[in-house]
Order: structure tokens, then sequence, then C-alpha cells
């Protein structure tokens, strides 16, 4: 099979490669699919500049939809033939979802009316988001700003916390800011200036924050927002900035705090309202397999404005 991955750890654009490999074959507690799409995301450069070391060659993708063809022993809940989307093992596998074929270690079925390249939009997000928000207490009736809401974590975020019943402020420029508006969420603008930009919307006590953007030194604004107090602060991304003020984030949290049942529940409650047009995750591109380096410059720059889906199938679901 086709497969894109690394023999080395470095720049993603020096050590990755499109090469052939055999087929995997899934151990136990593991199924394997005919992948029809892979998102990428940041964390795939990050794996290949060497973040979580492990055994060497390592594939990308993490997020895959596909159709059953092989279970492992102790798979109950699937069978061959079934359309699933989940996680690639890519830490026990010499490939991940960038590839014809994958192994996962955790998957989910795949709603009627959800198409295959839609389900494989939702792990990561989905799953970052509602982690993070979970940690922060998030509660009906409370008011959250979600920092970067045009990222796809962000988006995700508005999207779960306005279906939670919070009010939502959501920073983002001019891609999203209709989208989100149209959502429910009250859009500003980000960058500096933003507490103040907050306050003049009148909407009250800012109890909480979600930090997604990519760090750009807008974690102090952010504290200023909820009245100083850095713990009511959680970021995903500015992990050198949190550690000056205080903020908590992603790499500091309990992850023990989220059992299987919240999370298996999640997914499966936000798959069936994608199915239902009531969640997404934007898209900003789909590619060939073969044209994975395109997608990957994309994803460099950090300004993809979506996910960028790879589609190893030749044909449609």
């Amino acid at each position: 099979m086709r497969t894109v991955r690394f023999h080395e750890h470095g720049e993603p654009s020096d050590v990755l490669r499109l090469e052939t490999a055999p087929v995997p074959e899934p151990g136990p507690g593991r199924i394997r699919v005919a992948a029809h799409a892979c998102g990428l995301a940041p964390a795939d450069w990050a794996l290949c500049r060497g973040l979580m070391p492990g055994t060497l060659p390592r594939g990308i993708g993490c997020d895959v939809s596909g159709i059953v063809e092989a279970v492992g022993a102790g798979v109950t809940d699937v069978a061959v033939g079934n359309r699933v989307f989940g996680t690639a093992d890519y830490a026990d596998q010499p490939s991940a979802g960038a590839a014809d074929r994958a192994v996962l270690d955790h998957w989910f079925l795949v709603p009627k009316g959800l198409d295959l390249t839609r389900a494989a939009t939702l792990p990561m997000a989905l799953s970052t988001a509602s982690w993070h928000l979970a940690r922060l207490g998030l509660a009906a009736d409370s008011t959250i700003l979600i920092n970067g809401a045009g990222t796809t974590v962000g988006y995700a975020a508005v999207q779960i916390a306005l279906i939670r019943g919070a009010r939502v402020i959501a920073t983002a420029g001019d891609t999203y800011a209709e989208q989100l508006r149209d959502l429910g969420a009250t859009v500003v603008g980000y960058g500096d200036g933003l507490a103040n930009r907050v306050k003049a919307l009148s909407i009250g006590q800012v109890d909480l924050v979600f930090d997604t953007a990519p760090p750009n030194n807008a974690l102090p604004e952010l504290v200023k927002i909820v009245c100083g107090d850095p713990k009511r602060v959680l970021t995903c991304s500015d992990m050198a900035g949190a550690a000056e003020l205080g903020v908590r984030d992603s790499f500091h949290e309990d992850p023990a705090t989220w059992t299987d049942d919240e999370r298996f529940g999640v997914f499966t409650e936000f798959a069936q309202l994608a199915a239902e047009g009531r969640f997404t995750v934007p898209v900003a591109g789909t590619f060939p397999l073969a044209d994975w380096r395109k997608a990957l410059n994309i994803s460099l720059t950090g300004h993809a404005h979506g996910k960028l889906l790879l589609l190893p199938a030749d044909s449609s679901d």
C-alpha cells in the first residue's frame, strides 16, 4: 500500500515521503480500514519534529474515515464492511492515516446521512474542543470567550458551547466571522485591544476563556477579560505564555478526569448532529494522497482556514 511517513525526525518537508509499505494487520483491540479520508493537523508536524518520540518509521494523519476490512481479536462492536471514523494507531504502527489502509485504535460508526469525507474531520477537532471545555467546567448560562474561533478546534468549541447552552464570544477574522454569527456567537476581531472590545460589547462578566489560536501574545489580554484570574483561561496552543502568566494549558490538565463514557458519548452525539447538519468542522481543501505535499505546504503557512484532508480512496463512498 501507499503511505506517507518519516524514518527520522526533522522538518516535515525534509523527512516525509510517500512510499510503499506492507499492509498492516490489526492486533487485539484494533481494526483496519480501507481509508477513504484522512485529516492532517499541526500535531502531525510536531511528531515529525520529535514530539512523543517512538519506534520509527512512523506515519502521519490521526483522523481517519473508511470501510472496515479486518478486525483484531476481541473486537465485537464493528464488522467488515461497516463505515467508521476514528483515530489511527500512529504510536504503535509504522504507518498512520495518510495511507491506503490504516489501523485504528478508536472508532465510531458513521451515522446515516454523514459522508465519509466529513466524518474524517471530526475526531481531533471534536475531541480536543470537548476535552478542554470539560476541563474549564463549562455550564449552561455561562459566558465563554473562544479565542481563535476560526481554527478547526475553535470552530468546534463554539458549536459545542452553544449546544450546551452557554453564551459565546468568538474572536475570528473575516473568513468565518459571518458563519460564527449565524451559529449564534458574538464575534469580535482578534489582536491588540481585545479586552476593551469585549468590554464594549456590554455583555457582562466573561466566566471562562478557551484559547485555540496560534501563539500571538494574546494571553495577557485574555486574562484581563476574566478579571485577571489566569485559572479561568485554558490554552491548547501557547504553552510558553501560559507558564509565564499562570494560565492553564493542555499538558498540565489531568486527563483522567475525562472518562471513556464521556469521550465516547461526545463522539456519538456530535457525529449524529453532523449527520443532521447541526455540527460541522470547516474543510479548507481535499487532496489525492499523491498530492500530500501540497496539503503540507498549506498547513505549514498556519493559514489553512479549515481542515486539510487527504483522500486515499479513488471512489466516493
